[in-house]
Protein backbone atom coordinates (compact mmCIF):
# COMPACT_ATOMS: atom_id res chain seq x y z
CA UNK A 1 0.00 0.00 0.00
CA UNK A 2 1.29 3.48 -0.85
CA UNK A 3 2.78 5.06 2.29
CA UNK A 4 0.55 7.74 3.82
CA UNK A 5 -2.51 6.82 1.73
CA UNK A 6 -5.66 5.44 3.38
CA UNK A 7 -6.25 4.07 6.85
CA UNK A 8 -7.86 7.05 8.55
CA UNK A 9 -11.10 9.04 8.61
CA UNK A 10 -12.13 12.61 7.88
CA UNK A 11 -12.97 13.25 11.54
CA UNK A 12 -9.59 12.04 12.75
CA UNK A 13 -7.63 14.01 10.16
CA UNK A 14 -9.56 17.25 10.66
CA UNK A 15 -8.90 17.01 14.38
CA UNK A 16 -5.16 16.79 13.71
CA UNK A 17 -5.05 20.00 11.67
CA UNK A 18 -4.40 23.37 13.32
CA UNK A 19 -4.67 26.99 12.24
CA UNK A 20 -1.37 27.94 10.58
CA UNK A 21 -1.96 31.67 10.03
CA UNK A 22 -0.90 33.23 13.34
CA UNK A 23 2.14 34.94 11.81
CA UNK A 24 0.59 36.12 8.53
CA UNK A 25 1.52 39.71 7.65
CA UNK A 26 -0.68 41.61 5.22
CA UNK A 27 0.86 43.81 2.54
CA UNK A 28 1.69 47.18 4.10
CA UNK A 29 0.47 50.57 2.95
CA UNK A 30 4.09 51.49 2.27
CA UNK A 31 4.36 48.63 -0.22
CA UNK A 32 1.17 49.71 -2.01
CA UNK A 33 2.70 53.19 -2.34
CA UNK A 34 5.87 51.63 -3.77
CA UNK A 35 3.81 49.72 -6.33
CA UNK A 36 2.07 52.87 -7.50
CA UNK A 37 5.42 54.67 -7.69
CA UNK A 38 6.85 51.85 -9.84
CA UNK A 39 3.82 51.96 -12.14
CA UNK A 40 4.23 55.73 -12.50
CA UNK A 41 7.92 55.33 -13.33
CA UNK A 42 7.02 52.87 -16.11
CA UNK A 43 4.41 55.33 -17.41
CA UNK A 44 6.89 58.20 -17.47
CA UNK A 45 9.45 56.02 -19.27
CA UNK A 46 6.86 55.03 -21.90
CA UNK A 47 5.13 58.42 -22.25
CA UNK A 48 1.82 57.09 -20.89
CA UNK A 49 -0.37 59.77 -19.34
CA UNK A 50 -2.43 57.52 -17.06
CA UNK A 51 -3.43 53.92 -16.40
CA UNK A 52 -6.90 52.63 -15.61
CA UNK A 53 -7.03 49.55 -13.33
CA UNK A 54 -10.38 47.79 -13.20
CA UNK A 55 -12.06 46.10 -10.26
CA UNK A 56 -10.28 42.81 -9.66
CA UNK A 57 -6.75 41.76 -8.87
CA UNK A 58 -5.04 44.71 -10.59
CA UNK A 59 -7.05 47.18 -8.50
CA UNK A 60 -6.26 45.11 -5.39
CA UNK A 61 -2.57 44.94 -6.26
CA UNK A 62 -2.04 48.67 -6.65
CA UNK A 63 -4.51 50.06 -4.11
CA UNK A 64 -5.38 47.29 -1.67
CA UNK A 65 -9.02 47.80 -2.67
CA UNK A 66 -10.71 44.44 -3.13
CA UNK A 67 -13.71 44.80 -5.39
CA UNK A 68 -15.08 42.43 -7.96
CA UNK A 69 -15.86 43.38 -11.54
CA UNK A 70 -19.52 43.56 -12.56
CA UNK A 71 -21.69 45.25 -15.18
CA UNK A 72 -20.96 48.62 -13.52
CA UNK A 73 -17.62 50.35 -14.06
CA UNK A 74 -15.52 50.41 -10.88
CA UNK A 75 -11.81 51.09 -10.92
CA UNK A 76 -9.05 53.60 -10.39
CA UNK A 77 -6.99 55.98 -12.49
CA UNK A 78 -3.27 56.03 -11.76
CA UNK A 79 -1.80 59.19 -13.36
CA UNK A 80 1.86 59.33 -14.24
CA UNK A 81 2.11 62.02 -11.57
CA UNK A 82 -0.13 62.65 -8.58
CA UNK A 83 -2.66 60.75 -6.48
CA UNK A 84 -5.08 58.13 -7.73
CA UNK A 85 -8.77 58.73 -8.44
CA UNK A 86 -11.50 56.11 -8.14
CA UNK A 87 -14.50 55.77 -10.47
CA UNK A 88 -17.59 54.20 -8.89
CA UNK A 89 -21.38 54.15 -8.99
CA UNK A 90 -22.50 56.88 -6.64
CA UNK A 91 -24.46 54.49 -4.42
CA UNK A 92 -21.29 52.42 -3.85
CA UNK A 93 -19.03 55.34 -2.87
CA UNK A 94 -19.46 54.98 0.88
CA UNK A 95 -18.93 51.22 0.72
CA UNK A 96 -15.94 51.46 -1.60
CA UNK A 97 -14.26 53.93 0.74
CA UNK A 98 -14.32 51.29 3.49
CA UNK A 99 -12.28 48.87 1.39
CA UNK A 100 -9.49 51.25 0.41
CA UNK A 101 -5.96 50.86 1.65
CA UNK A 102 -4.73 53.65 -0.61
CA UNK A 103 -7.17 56.53 -0.25
CA UNK A 104 -8.15 58.68 -3.17
CA UNK A 105 -10.86 60.95 -4.46
CA UNK A 106 -13.92 58.98 -5.58
CA UNK A 107 -15.88 60.24 -8.55
CA UNK A 108 -19.37 58.78 -8.43
CA UNK A 109 -21.83 58.43 -11.30
CA UNK A 110 -25.58 58.09 -11.00
CA UNK A 111 -27.28 55.20 -12.73
CA UNK A 112 -28.50 57.29 -15.69
CA UNK A 113 -25.10 58.94 -16.19
CA UNK A 114 -22.09 57.77 -18.21
CA UNK A 115 -19.11 56.55 -16.16
CA UNK A 116 -16.99 56.90 -19.31
CA UNK A 117 -17.70 60.61 -19.53
CA UNK A 118 -16.80 60.83 -15.85
CA UNK A 119 -13.55 59.01 -16.62
CA UNK A 120 -12.76 61.62 -19.28
CA UNK A 121 -13.52 64.45 -16.86
CA UNK A 122 -11.25 62.87 -14.26
CA UNK A 123 -8.38 62.83 -16.76
CA UNK A 124 -9.09 66.47 -17.58
CA UNK A 125 -8.90 67.29 -13.86
CA UNK A 126 -5.32 66.01 -13.96
CA UNK A 127 -4.65 68.33 -16.89
CA UNK A 128 -4.64 65.35 -19.27
CA UNK A 129 -6.54 66.28 -22.44
CA UNK A 130 -4.88 63.98 -24.95
CA UNK A 131 -2.16 61.39 -25.20
CA UNK A 132 -1.82 57.72 -24.36
CA UNK A 133 -3.91 56.02 -21.69
CA UNK A 134 -3.27 52.40 -20.68
CA UNK A 135 -6.26 50.17 -19.93
CA UNK A 136 -5.98 47.24 -17.56
CA UNK A 137 -5.95 44.18 -19.83
CA UNK A 138 -8.56 42.42 -17.68
CA UNK A 139 -11.07 45.23 -18.22
CA UNK A 140 -14.29 44.09 -19.88
CA UNK A 141 -14.68 45.14 -23.52
CA UNK A 142 -17.78 47.24 -22.76
CA UNK A 143 -15.76 49.44 -20.39
CA UNK A 144 -12.85 49.92 -22.79
CA UNK A 145 -15.26 50.55 -25.65
CA UNK A 146 -17.19 53.05 -23.55
CA UNK A 147 -14.00 54.95 -22.78
CA UNK A 148 -12.95 54.89 -26.43
CA UNK A 149 -16.26 56.37 -27.56
CA UNK A 150 -16.44 58.99 -24.80
CA UNK A 151 -12.82 60.10 -25.16
CA UNK A 152 -11.65 59.57 -28.77
CA UNK A 153 -8.87 62.10 -28.27
CA UNK A 154 -6.94 59.53 -26.23
CA UNK A 155 -4.98 56.61 -27.64
CA UNK A 156 -5.88 53.53 -25.60
CA UNK A 157 -3.25 50.83 -25.18
CA UNK A 158 -2.87 47.58 -23.28
CA UNK A 159 -1.63 48.20 -19.72
CA UNK A 160 0.18 44.87 -19.52
CA UNK A 161 3.61 46.56 -19.61
CA UNK A 162 2.61 48.30 -16.38
CA UNK A 163 0.50 45.67 -14.64
CA UNK A 164 2.65 42.67 -15.50
CA UNK A 165 5.75 44.84 -15.31
CA UNK A 166 5.01 45.40 -11.64
CA UNK A 167 3.24 42.21 -10.62
CA UNK A 168 5.62 39.69 -12.20
CA UNK A 169 8.34 40.52 -9.66
CA UNK A 170 7.18 39.56 -6.18
CA UNK A 171 8.39 41.31 -3.05
CA UNK A 172 9.61 39.45 0.01
CA UNK A 173 6.22 40.09 1.62
CA UNK A 174 4.40 38.54 -1.34
CA UNK A 175 6.70 35.52 -1.38
CA UNK A 176 6.04 35.03 2.34
CA UNK A 177 2.27 35.02 1.72
CA UNK A 178 2.64 32.59 -1.18
CA UNK A 179 4.82 30.37 1.00
CA UNK A 180 2.21 30.40 3.75
CA UNK A 181 -0.61 29.42 1.41
CA UNK A 182 1.45 26.59 -0.08
CA UNK A 183 2.54 25.30 3.35
CA UNK A 184 -1.14 25.08 4.27
CA UNK A 185 -2.16 23.25 1.11
CA UNK A 186 0.60 20.65 1.40
CA UNK A 187 -0.69 19.79 4.89
CA UNK A 188 -4.17 19.44 3.43
CA UNK A 189 -2.78 17.11 0.75
CA UNK A 190 -1.24 14.89 3.41
CA UNK A 191 -4.49 14.80 5.36
CA UNK A 192 -6.74 13.99 2.40
CA UNK A 193 -4.49 11.15 1.25
CA UNK A 194 -5.08 9.42 4.58
CA UNK A 195 -8.91 9.48 4.36
CA UNK A 196 -9.09 7.69 0.99
CA UNK A 197 -10.90 4.35 0.82
CA UNK A 198 -12.41 2.17 -1.87
CA UNK A 199 -15.79 3.60 -2.90
CA UNK A 200 -15.14 7.16 -1.76
CA UNK A 201 -16.54 9.77 -4.16
CA UNK A 202 -14.72 12.74 -5.57
CA UNK A 203 -17.35 15.01 -3.96
CA UNK A 204 -16.64 13.61 -0.51
CA UNK A 205 -12.92 14.20 -1.05
CA UNK A 206 -13.59 17.72 -2.34
CA UNK A 207 -15.74 18.54 0.69
CA UNK A 208 -13.01 17.31 3.03
CA UNK A 209 -10.36 19.40 1.28
CA UNK A 210 -12.50 22.52 1.64
CA UNK A 211 -13.04 21.85 5.36
CA UNK A 212 -9.35 21.12 5.83
CA UNK A 213 -8.32 24.37 4.16
CA UNK A 214 -10.66 26.27 6.48
CA UNK A 215 -9.22 24.43 9.49
CA UNK A 216 -5.62 25.39 8.65
CA UNK A 217 -6.68 29.02 8.32
CA UNK A 218 -7.93 29.75 4.79
CA UNK A 219 -11.09 31.81 5.49
CA UNK A 220 -12.77 30.92 2.18
CA UNK A 221 -11.70 27.28 2.17
CA UNK A 222 -10.46 25.85 -1.12
CA UNK A 223 -10.00 28.35 -3.93
CA UNK A 224 -10.47 25.42 -6.34
CA UNK A 225 -10.32 21.63 -6.24
CA UNK A 226 -9.84 18.88 -8.85
CA UNK A 227 -10.13 15.26 -7.70
CA UNK A 228 -9.76 12.45 -10.28
CA UNK A 229 -9.48 8.67 -10.00
CA UNK A 230 -8.26 6.09 -12.49
CA UNK A 231 -8.75 6.84 -16.18
CA UNK A 232 -10.43 10.16 -15.27
CA UNK A 233 -6.96 11.45 -14.34
CA UNK A 234 -6.06 11.53 -18.05
CA UNK A 235 -8.37 14.54 -18.45
CA UNK A 236 -6.29 17.44 -17.03
CA UNK A 237 -9.22 19.47 -15.68
CA UNK A 238 -11.66 16.69 -14.98
CA UNK A 239 -14.68 14.88 -16.40
CA UNK A 240 -18.43 15.45 -16.36
CA UNK A 241 -19.25 12.34 -14.32
CA UNK A 242 -16.30 11.34 -12.10
CA UNK A 243 -15.89 7.76 -10.93
CA UNK A 244 -15.51 6.55 -7.34
CA UNK A 245 -12.19 5.24 -6.08
CA UNK A 246 -11.24 1.64 -6.79
CA UNK A 247 -8.32 -0.44 -5.58
CA UNK A 248 -5.05 0.37 -7.40
CA UNK A 249 -6.48 3.50 -9.05
CA UNK A 250 -4.31 6.47 -9.82
CA UNK A 251 -5.38 9.40 -7.60
CA UNK A 252 -4.84 12.95 -8.89
CA UNK A 253 -5.67 15.86 -6.55
CA UNK A 254 -5.04 19.49 -7.54
CA UNK A 255 -6.10 22.16 -5.07
CA UNK A 256 -5.21 25.44 -3.43
CA UNK A 257 -6.34 28.25 -1.16
CA UNK A 258 -5.79 31.97 -0.70
CA UNK A 259 -4.09 33.94 2.07
CA UNK A 260 -4.49 37.72 1.82
CA UNK A 261 -5.47 37.07 -1.79
CA UNK A 262 -2.29 35.11 -2.64
CA UNK A 263 -2.73 31.60 -4.06
CA UNK A 264 -1.47 28.11 -3.54
CA UNK A 265 -1.85 25.52 -6.29
CA UNK A 266 -0.35 22.07 -5.69
CA UNK A 267 -1.02 18.73 -7.37
CA UNK A 268 -0.17 15.28 -6.12
CA UNK A 269 -0.58 12.01 -8.01
CA UNK A 270 -0.17 8.58 -6.42
CA UNK A 271 -1.84 5.17 -6.34
CA UNK A 272 -4.42 3.93 -3.88
CA UNK A 273 -3.08 0.40 -3.35
CA UNK A 274 -0.06 -1.06 -5.12
CA UNK A 275 1.34 0.68 -8.22
CA UNK A 276 1.85 -1.49 -11.29
CA UNK A 277 4.95 -1.19 -13.47
CA UNK A 278 3.28 1.07 -16.02
CA UNK A 279 2.17 3.48 -13.30
CA UNK A 280 5.67 3.42 -11.77
CA UNK A 281 7.41 4.09 -15.08
CA UNK A 282 5.16 6.96 -16.11
CA UNK A 283 5.19 8.55 -12.65
CA UNK A 284 9.00 8.64 -12.78
CA UNK A 285 8.94 10.19 -16.26
CA UNK A 286 6.70 12.95 -14.92
CA UNK A 287 8.96 13.56 -11.92
CA UNK A 288 12.04 13.81 -14.10
CA UNK A 289 10.28 16.17 -16.53
CA UNK A 290 9.45 18.42 -13.59
CA UNK A 291 13.09 18.25 -12.49
CA UNK A 292 14.31 19.10 -16.00
CA UNK A 293 12.17 22.23 -15.98
CA UNK A 294 13.41 23.26 -12.53
CA UNK A 295 17.06 22.69 -13.46
CA UNK A 296 16.65 24.92 -16.52
CA UNK A 297 15.29 27.85 -14.48
CA UNK A 298 18.18 30.26 -14.06
CA UNK A 299 18.37 34.05 -13.92
CA UNK A 300 18.28 35.56 -17.40
CA UNK A 301 17.06 32.41 -19.13
CA UNK A 302 13.89 33.00 -21.20
CA UNK A 303 10.75 31.58 -19.55
CA UNK A 304 10.09 29.53 -22.67
CA UNK A 305 13.35 27.63 -22.32
CA UNK A 306 12.05 26.07 -19.09
CA UNK A 307 9.12 24.67 -21.04
CA UNK A 308 11.46 23.45 -23.78
CA UNK A 309 13.62 21.62 -21.23
CA UNK A 310 10.67 19.65 -19.88
CA UNK A 311 9.37 18.90 -23.38
CA UNK A 312 12.82 17.81 -24.63
CA UNK A 313 13.09 15.36 -21.76
CA UNK A 314 9.63 13.94 -22.53
CA UNK A 315 10.62 13.56 -26.18
CA UNK A 316 13.69 11.58 -25.08
CA UNK A 317 11.26 9.20 -23.40
CA UNK A 318 9.26 8.84 -26.62
CA UNK A 319 6.50 11.15 -25.40
CA UNK A 320 4.92 13.79 -27.63
CA UNK A 321 6.44 15.40 -29.60
CA UNK A 322 5.34 18.88 -28.65
CA UNK A 323 1.76 18.81 -27.31
CA UNK A 324 0.84 15.41 -28.67
CA UNK A 325 -0.20 12.66 -26.28
CA UNK A 326 1.00 10.43 -24.77
CA UNK A 327 2.88 13.44 -23.50
CA UNK A 328 2.27 16.90 -22.09
CA UNK A 329 -0.66 18.67 -23.82
CA UNK A 330 -0.18 22.07 -22.21
CA UNK A 331 2.49 24.57 -21.10
CA UNK A 332 4.89 23.59 -18.33
CA UNK A 333 3.81 26.29 -15.89
CA UNK A 334 2.31 29.65 -15.08
CA UNK A 335 3.10 32.63 -12.93
CA UNK A 336 1.19 32.90 -9.66
CA UNK A 337 0.30 35.64 -7.20
CA UNK A 338 -3.03 37.38 -6.70
CA UNK A 339 -4.21 35.48 -9.78
CA UNK A 340 -3.73 31.75 -9.81
CA UNK A 341 -2.56 32.05 -13.43
CA UNK A 342 -0.65 35.21 -14.26
CA UNK A 343 2.36 36.44 -16.21
CA UNK A 344 4.85 35.41 -17.22
CA UNK A 345 4.24 31.84 -18.41
CA UNK A 346 6.51 28.85 -18.83
CA UNK A 347 5.56 28.31 -22.46
CA UNK A 348 7.91 28.22 -25.43
CA UNK A 349 6.62 31.50 -26.91
CA UNK A 350 7.25 33.54 -23.73
CA UNK A 351 10.73 35.03 -24.03
CA UNK A 352 10.60 37.03 -20.79
CA UNK A 353 13.97 36.62 -19.02
CA UNK A 354 13.70 34.96 -15.62
CA UNK A 355 14.35 37.48 -12.87
CA UNK A 356 14.60 37.49 -9.10
CA UNK A 357 11.14 37.49 -7.52
CA UNK A 358 9.29 35.72 -10.32
CA UNK A 359 7.11 32.83 -9.12
CA UNK A 360 5.89 29.85 -11.16
CA UNK A 361 4.11 26.54 -11.12
CA UNK A 362 6.07 23.61 -12.52
CA UNK A 363 3.63 20.98 -13.88
CA UNK A 364 4.51 19.34 -17.20
CA UNK A 365 1.61 16.89 -16.87
CA UNK A 366 1.84 13.50 -18.54
CA UNK A 367 -1.39 12.41 -20.24
CA UNK A 368 -1.82 8.81 -21.39
CA UNK A 369 -5.18 8.75 -23.19
CA UNK A 370 -7.56 5.97 -22.13
CA UNK A 371 -5.14 4.99 -19.33
CA UNK A 372 -4.36 7.65 -16.73
CA UNK A 373 -2.59 10.95 -16.15
CA UNK A 374 0.21 12.02 -13.84
CA UNK A 375 0.56 15.63 -12.71
CA UNK A 376 3.13 16.63 -10.13
CA UNK A 377 2.78 20.34 -9.48
CA UNK A 378 4.97 22.37 -7.18
CA UNK A 379 5.95 26.02 -7.36
CA UNK A 380 9.27 27.78 -7.31
CA UNK A 381 10.51 31.35 -7.10
CA UNK A 382 13.60 32.92 -8.55
CA UNK A 383 16.47 34.03 -6.32
CA UNK A 384 19.85 35.55 -7.18
CA UNK A 385 21.28 32.02 -7.23
CA UNK A 386 18.47 30.43 -9.26
CA UNK A 387 15.17 28.68 -8.62
CA UNK A 388 14.00 27.71 -5.12
CA UNK A 389 11.07 25.41 -4.36
CA UNK A 390 8.16 26.65 -2.28
CA UNK A 391 7.26 23.01 -1.62
CA UNK A 392 9.51 20.02 -2.09
CA UNK A 393 8.44 17.80 -4.97
CA UNK A 394 6.78 14.46 -4.37
CA UNK A 395 9.42 11.92 -3.31
CA UNK A 396 8.34 8.66 -4.97
CA UNK A 397 5.23 6.85 -6.11
CA UNK A 398 5.50 4.59 -3.05
CA UNK A 399 6.15 7.41 -0.57
CA UNK A 400 4.71 10.56 -2.19
CA UNK A 401 4.96 12.72 0.96
CA UNK A 402 8.39 11.54 2.05
CA UNK A 403 7.41 9.97 5.35
CA UNK A 404 10.28 7.47 5.17
CA UNK A 405 12.92 9.93 3.91
CA UNK A 406 15.87 10.44 6.25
Amino acid sequence: MTIGVGGSTAEVELNKLVNMTQNVQAISQAEFNQRIAKAQAIMVENNIAATYVNAGTNLAYFTGTRWYASERMVGAIIPKEGDITYISPFFEVSTLSQYMTIKGDIKGWQEHESPYQLFKEALNDYGIHSGTVAIDESTAFFVADGIKNAAPEFELIDAKAITAGCRAIKSDAEIALLQQAKDMTIEVHKAVARILRVGISTQEVTNFIDQAHRTVGAPAGSYFCIVLFGEDSSYPHGVKSPKVLEEDDIVLIDTGCQIEGYNSDITRTYVYGEPNQRQRDMWLVEKLAQKAAFDAANIGVPCGDVDVAARDYLASQHMGPDYETPGCPHRTGHGIGLDIHEWPYLVRSDRTPLAKGMCFSNEPMLVLPNEFGVRLEDHFYMTDSGAKWFTEPSYSIDDPFGYEQV
